[in-house]
């Protein structure tokens, strides 16, 4: 089932994360636990027990569910979880899609506007964090941007996913951040392009058809064969799992990389694009 959750910056979720991990710190002294033995309950550490009671990290909700049900609370802190203002209620679906994307065996990723973020350079994801509007401050960028570096390890791995990306050549020709970070941006693409497992291709001008009209989307597949799809809106992001909502974007998917030119041909467009420069 897709789930709707609305974005908020972490300044504005500072109150209500602090008032659930004040909670969480009274029922684990009440129920005689520290926070290394609590942490060892669950197989997440000390460090992330410490992180949510400071308000620091956000209590997802099967966690909060395991943690009623071991300190006997009755299911207040789930209550109280879904209880947390709309305004103040941080993106858990957005926070559950980053944690299968680390441990998912395939990605597949269609963007029409910006580079997909696990192919994005420091200098190119600040110039996309600062361009929202309404502002992000200096050092909400510099987080955004340093989360973002850090997800390109997934790529990287021992065992990396296998990959699969479609840009439309319009967010190649944009030159967002300047003509030095536009340059720099293509030739991390065409270095990425020839990784093992990954896939590049862009989906040029011109065309007189196009399967990505509605938006950009991300299919992921889990360690079990779980297929899953994510999508983002200006108001809102949705993790989905229903099989039939899942199947028409990788229909979606199977038509956009038709359309989109071959692997091959797109390290030469690519090859082009920095011959311009």
């Amino acid at each position: 089932m897709s789930t709707t959750t609305r974005r908020s910056r972490a300044r504005r979720n500072a109150s209500a994360m602090k008032m659930v991990g004040a909670l969480l710190a009274l029922f684990r002294e009440a129920a005689g636990y520290t926070q290394k033995t609590l942490g060892e309950q669950f197989v997440i550490g000390e460090q992330q027990i410490a992180s949510i009671e400071q308000g620091r990290r956000p209590l997802k909700p099967d966690l909060a569910d395991q943690l009623d049900e071991l300190l006997n609370t009755k299911g207040a802190l789930s209550i109280a979880l879904s209880k947390m203002p709309e305004v103040d209620l941080i993106p858990l679906w957005a926070e559950e899609y980053l944690d299968r994307e680390r441990e998912a065996i395939a990605i597949s990723w269609y963007e029409g506007l910006v580079v997909p973020g696990l192919l994005q350079t420091e200098a190119y994801a600040r110039a996309v964090f600062r361009s929202r509007v309404p502002v992000y401050d200096e050092d909400e960028i510099e987080q955004l941007v340093a989360a973002r570096i850090e997800r390109r390890e997934i790529l990287h791995g021992k065992v990396p996913p296998t990959t699969s990306f479609v840009v439309w050549e319009a967010a190649l020709r944009d030159r967002l951040g300047g003509n030095t970070v536009h340059l720099e941006q293509l030739r991390h693409l065409r270095e990425y392009a020839d990784l093992p497992g990954l896939t590049l291709q862009v989906l040029p001008l011109g065309r007189t058809s196009h399967a990505g009209l509605d938006g950009p989307f991300i299919l992921l597949e889990t360690p079990e064969h779980q297929r899953l799809a994510y999508t983002e809106t200006h108001r809102g992001s949705q993790l989905i799992a229903d099989p039939d909502e899942v199947g028409i974007l990788t229909q979606k998917y199977a038509m956009l990389r038709t359309q989109a030119l071959n692997a091959e041909d797109t390290r030469d467009l690519l090859n082009r694009l920095l011959g311009e420069q």
